[in-house]
């Protein structure tokens, strides 16, 4: 049996968003289950948009992913010299010509065709002509002028173009560049691709790299068009519905083990399971489940799955990834043990890394922030007065029990509930009256911490 070999082509014309990254990993989850090559091409030959910046951003959200590929990367620039000689080759075999029909000639018989009734595509005035290489010429396809094109789609099912609808096809442009089309055939033959998942707004190329494929003698690859993303709208989704590149979440405090798991599963499903690591993606992944219809980006799904992953992340780790948001408020880094203590409180509280970031942010701000409402409604004189007496009580509690067995005594001594001295307290700490549980707060600042918060409100 044939090894499966599969690829990726963006072009580095911007960043990698989240449907190039989906299509990404549907072809990096069939190379690895079948125990084939996933292989990564940059597709670069638009001289004027593709940029070395855009390059390295693509191969780093690729390997933030996880999506390693297999050898070097393939830049389709450097290989124009093969696709011009695959050209040369179909022109001497007769099945590519010389076109010199001018632009504006072009434009002025399309016109001519649409005013008519007719289809607006090149109407082989030179397809006989026998012609040579001119200044401003091109070379075209001579694609079948009956018949059919199609193939078995391993997600759409039977698809079948006639051949009618399809004009001749310019491989090689003017300024001797060879197109898109003929270069990503030829790269795919040349590479052994035997599987092809893209999105299914290439489906209108298919049929035309179809019969490339026949032209060159090639066997055919196997095609799989996966149905776009879409926004809440059901339109296509686009920045107007929010950040669609991978570098963009990243930068918002998503983990990437939360988006690879969120971007398999929209299209492809295994029952009713919903949280998946990559490694069991991996085992189960098939086409057979990738569905047909278009998938609805929704944010809150994914930022179900993002608590997920930050609360199975050990604490160190997760202290790593949220201290750079820390950092950026200014906050000066504590101990790895004391760091991962206090992602311990907050995890459970924030759906994002910044989240966590915010969450935590008072246990770096002598005093806190007070939150005016906060302060008017919870640090009365009564309870500023209970708060003396647990400045006055502190002594040597160390642990979360330490503090809890003190304010419990405290309470008890002022014969009120253990609340009305938690929450002016927890104000005093935190400056909010929501926050972590009240005695981890208490273990992590210690006692000379909590004194000097209190002095802050007592004075």
């Amino acid at each position: 049996m044939t090894a499966i070999i599969t690829r990726f082509a963006p072009s580095p014309t911007g960043h990698l968003h989240i449907g190039g990254a989906r299509t990404a990993l549907f072809n990096w989850l069939l190379a690895r289950q079948r125990g084939g090559r996933f292989v990564l091409r940059i597709e670069d030959t638009d001289a004027l948009r593709s940029t070395a910046e855009y390059t390295q951003a693509i191969l780093s959200a690729m390997t933030w992913l996880q999506l390693d590929w297999d050898g070097e990367p393939v830049y389709q620039s450097r290989r124009a010299d093969l696709h011009r000689q695959y050209i040369d080759k179909m022109v001497e075999k007769g099945q590519a010509y010389w076109c010199h029909c001018r632009p504006e000639d072009l434009e002025a018989r399309r016109q001519k065709a649409l005013a008519e009734g007719g289809k607006p595509k090149y109407d082989g005035l030179c397809r006989e002509k026998g012609l040579g290489p001119a200044p401003g010429a091109v070379v075209r396809f001579k694609g079948p002028e009956e018949g059919e094109t199609g193939w078995n789609d391993l997600i759409k099912g039977p698809v079948v173009f006639d051949n009618r609808e399809l004009d001749d096809l310019i491989l090689l442009k003017s300024d001797g560049m060879p197109t898109y089309n003929l270069a990503v055939v030829v790269d795919d033959v040349t590479m052994n691709i035997t599987h092809i998942i893209r999105g299914d707004d290439h489906v209108n190329n298919t049929p035309r790299q179809i019969q490339l494929y026949h032209a060159l003698g090639a066997r055919l690859p196997f095609f799989a068009h996966v149905p776009m993303i879409l926004g809440a709208d059901k339109t296509r989704l686009s920045k107007r519905h929010g950040a669609t590149s991978v570098m963009a979440y990243r930068e918002m405090g998503y983990l990437p083990q939360a988006l690879t798991n969120y971007l398999a599963r929209l299209g492809w499903s295994y029952g009713d399971q919903e949280i998946f690591s990559l490694e069991e993606m991996r085992k189960l992944f098939n086409l057979d489940h990738v569905g047909r219809s278009a998938g609805v980006f929704n944010p809150e799904k994914l930022n179900w799955l993002n608590s997920h992953y930050i609360k199975e992340t050990p604490l160190d780790e997760l202290g790593a990834l949220v201290w750079p948001y820390l950092a950026a408020r200014g906050y000066e880094r504590p101990a790895d043990d004391l760091l991962a203590k206090i992602m311990a409180t907050v995890r459970e509280r924030g759906k994002t890394l910044p989240e966590l970031a915010e969450k935590a942010g008072f246990y770096f701000q002598s005093p806190p922030e007070l939150d005016p409402r906060a302060a008017a409604k919870v640090l009365t004189p009564e309870n500023l007065e209970l708060l003396r007496e647990m400045r006055a009580s502190l002594g040597q509690a160390l642990t979360a029990e330490d503090f809890e067995n003190l304010l419990r005594r405290l309470a008890e001594a002022r014969g009120v509930k253990l609340g009305a001295i938690a929450q002016p307290l927890r104000v005093a700490l935190t400056g909010q009256t929501a926050s972590p549980g009240l005695f981890e707060i208490l273990e992590i600042l210690g006692p000379a911490q909590t004194q000097a918060r209190l002095d802050a409100v007592l004075k």
